[in-house]
């Protein structure tokens, strides 16, 4: 009798109390996944805006940024000439989107992508939830996206701001979850 009674709490307990018999969260709280929409929803809003290297922070778009050749082009004997079109438009680059997109909920990240692997809680990608932050390069160096959902990612690339089928060619091992 004792052994069946021990039991029976046994199994009431496993039930009633979650996150005991699971290792991790398989979703997110009503306040978390509001904030996540709300991060997708301020990216997804900058669909169509030019891509610009160095381009976006906290408040949008900005002209771009970056060194002399990148700010301009160079000639076959190495004189700078022109601006390149990739810094002198205002727009977005792959970090300053993120940084724009979570600014909306107060989150300050930071502005390269390889500073922004830092950061967070890092996930496998078959345990990725939209709002999870994808990189590509070694350290997440070279680029990053904004994972959606339905396997797509929300990415500032040349041309403009899109939304695209997650590639894995190149992502580092790792997403980063910033909200959990």
């Amino acid at each position: 009798m004792r052994r069946i009674f021990a039991l029976v709490i046994g199994v009431a307990m496993m039930v009633t109390v979650p996150g005991v018999a699971t290792a991790a969260p398989t979703a997110r709280s009503a306040v978390n996944q509001q904030a996540v929409d709300l991060v997708i929803a301020r990216g997804l809003a900058q669909r169509g805006v030019p891509f610009s290297y160095g381009g976006g922070d906290a408040n949008g778009p900005t002209m771009g940024s970056g060194t002399a050749e990148n700010v301009a082009g160079l000639d076959s004997e190495g004189h700078i000439v022109g601006l390149n079109p990739a810094v002198s438009t205002v727009g977005f680059d792959a970090s300053g989107l993120m940084v724009y997109s979570f600014a909306g909920i107060g989150v300050k990240l930071p502005r390269s992508s390889g500073a922004q692997y830092t950061v967070g809680q890092k996930v496998l990608p078959s345990e990725a939830l939209p709002g999870d932050l994808i990189f590509y390069g070694p350290d997440g160096n070279q680029s990053v996206a904004l994972f959606i959902g339905n396997g797509q990612m929300l990415e500032a690339t040349d041309p403009a701001v899109t939304v695209s089928p997650v590639r894995t060619n190149n992502m580092a091992p790792y997403l980063v979850r910033i909200i959990k």
